[in-house]
């Protein structure tokens, strides 16, 4: 989710970039934390969670009815402690009530038991009614269901039965007359393209008019004037945006678009990833080497997305701006960084890459934690934190910088990164968890969230560094997240998770490994290194030999001395002969594939 707005970015008014503020008249705190359940415990009142979003159209509504209505704000004052968290800034409150969407409204007893969960705007008659009926009748309502019971398992993979099932529920969601998967909002869901990647190559040839299918109706939302991808179609005909744009889908889509460009060359997909770039770079880049979370769809209550993106460059500015959010998390960058690789494997745009470093020295410098870890909003400890999405996001990146740039150190930070999160957020029975359990949490905040899709990035990042350096405790840590994944697939295999079916995959089969001999000044040897690099796939090894850098990472590989630059191309158990022509690369991969 073009190339000339940067110096008018500079002139954005330093008020567009402001944070979304709650209606003051209310006595809200802005950070969560147990003490709200103690002053709720003390003065017998209930816990009100108000969790929001900068770029979210319908939180700014809430604020300016809703919250600002006197009879609700007087409900609040005598009976409830209002919390009001930016969801962005709490990666731990994201991953319990993410299901929610944003704004959502979470009542709380002083104990912790949870008594309504609301999804969406409340009017304030609605509201006021709410919270009368909670403090007459505190009893969990319906939408406060038990939750899913995750028995432990030994087994590192899907069973045959749940795999089965967990792709017929794939299947199942898909929408044959409109494209992507789901009945109602549109949106390409990166992690449904990439397990169908996967069943292309498997042979799954009606994978590709799904793929294509769903990439051209997503073209729709996809900004004509500035670039970048909007957050979705609230209606099945893709043409209905919700004009907000938010780094995670810029990411998702760059990766996306640039992965269907090197197997088809289809100048659509090419066009779309280049505009998606170009927003990412321009909108959304930190001037420090960070990115920025996300970019509202409306000007003002007065001039919303609707008005202001039918128009081109020029009407745009002279309205305004939407708001950017400028705070910079590691996750975000991580999630940049890993799209920035892609899009320069399949494109050698340079300065993608050098976009991407940048990035990650940033990262380091400013959100390195002691023992390898990332913090969210900062280098030291925050509250709830470390957070299992940043430091799998940050490891993620890693793991692209060093496939596409062959350079050590990378792979060295995505070890270090794993093995902070395998200490601290290593769940006893399975799995990982959003963050670590709080000495005095209170209700269901006893027990820590393990996220599916959090889960399966671990068991992406650990495989591939398993089969980068042949370290055990990584392949260990893998099988540990996917005990978490095969336990929640045996409990509900009806849900739509194509996370789990990609994790189990890779578990499964050894990514395709091409590793290029030869100095790293030779052209020869970096011709060779971008031809493996636009390999179309992207669960790929790639490693890069030059002998003065000592042996491989993994100690266990070695290939012969040559008198020239070569690639070998490798399966789970078959290499091919060297190849020294990079155009021959591709067709001697599918050789030893098949």
């Amino acid at each position: 989710m073009l190339r000339s707005f940067l110096a008018a970015m500079v002139a954005i008014p330093l008020l567009a970039l402001c944070p979304r503020a709650p209606a003051r008249a209310i006595d809200w705190q802005a950070q969560w934390s147990d003490a709200a359940f103690s002053r709720a415990a003390r003065e017998h009142r209930f816990v009100l969670l108000d969790l929001h979003a900068v770029w979210c159209h319908w939180c700014h509504v809430m604020d300016t009815t809703t919250y600002a209505d006197p009879a609700v704000q007087a409900v609040i004052a005598q009976h409830y402690v209002a919390v009001s968290v930016d969801a962005d800034s709490d990666p731990a409150l994201t991953s319990r009530y993410g299901d929610w969407g944003w704004p959502a409204t979470i009542v709380l007893a002083a104990d912790g038991t949870e008594i309504v969960k609301r999804r969406g705007y409340i009017p304030p008659a609605q509201m006021v009614s709410l919270l009368n009926a909670i403090v007459a009748d505190p009893s969990p309502g319906p939408s406060v269901g038990a939750a899913l019971q995750v028995r432990s398992t030994e087994a590192t993979n899907l069973g045959e039965k749940q795999r089965q099932a967990l792709i017929a529920s794939f299947d199942g969601l898909y929408d044959e007359t409109n494209a992507g998967w789901g009945s109602e909002h549109k949106y390409v869901d990166a992690a449904a393209i990439e397990w169908s990647f996967v069943t292309l190559d498997a042979g799954n040839q009606a994978a590709i008019r799904k793929i294509r299918h769903t990439l051209d109706a997503n073209l729709n939302l996809i900004d004509p004037v500035w670039g970048g991808v909007f957050q979705y179609s609230d209606h099945v005909d893709w043409k209905s945006p919700h004009f907000e744009k938010l780094l995670s889908f810029q990411a998702d889509d760059l990766r996306v678009y640039s992965d269907a460009y090197s197997r088809w060359r289809r100048p659509t997909d090419l066009a779309a990833a280049q505009k998606i770039y170009g927003y990412l770079t321009k909108f959304l880049s930190a001037p420090d080497g960070g990115f920025y979370v996300s970019q509202d769809a409306d000007v003002s209550a007065q001039i919303t997305g609707h008005e202001f993106y039918s128009k081109d460059d020029a009407g745009r500015r002279a309205l305004g701006m939407p708001r950017i959010d400028t705070h910079e998390y590691a996750r975000e960058t991580g999630w940049a960084i890993r799209a920035l690789c892609k899009y320069y494997d399949v494109t050698t745009d340079a300065a993608a890459l050098d976009r991407a470093t940048k990035a990650a020295k940033w990262a380091l410098s400013e959100r390195g934690l002691p023992g390898g870890g990332f913090g969210h909003r900062t280098a030291t400890s925050e509250p709830g934190g470390p957070f299992l999405d940043d430091n799998t996001s940050m490891a993620q990146a890693f793991l692209a910088l060093y496939r596409s740039t062959g350079d050590r150190e990378w792979l060295q930070d995505a070890v270090a990164t794993l093995d902070f999160i395998d200490r601290r957020l290593r769940h006893p029975r399975a799995g990982y968890v959003a963050s670590p359990p709080s000495s005095g949490g209170q209700g269901v905040f006893r027990e820590p969230i393990r996220d599916s899709t959090q889960n399966a990035a671990v068991v992406s990042a650990a495989n591939m560094v398993y089969h980068y350096t042949n370290a055990d405790r990584a392949l260990q840590a893998a099988r540990h997240a996917m005990q978490y994944l095969g336990g929640l697939a045996a409990a509900d295999s009806t849900r739509y998770r194509p996370e789990i079916l990609l994790a189990d995959h890779e578990l499964s089969v050894a990514p395709i490994h091409i590793t290029v001999v030869g100095s790293k000044s030779d052209p020869a040897a970096r011709s060779l290194h971008a031809a493996a690099l636009g390999y179309p796939s992207d669960y790929l090894q790639v490693d890069w030999w030059d002998r003065r850098e000592g042996r491989l990472p993994n100690p266990t590989i070695s290939y012969p001395v040559l008198a020239r630059a070569a690639a070998f191309a490798c399966t789970a158990n078959a290499c091919s002969t060297p190849v020294f022509n990079p155009a021959e690369l591709e067709g001697r991969v599918h050789a030893v594939l098949n």
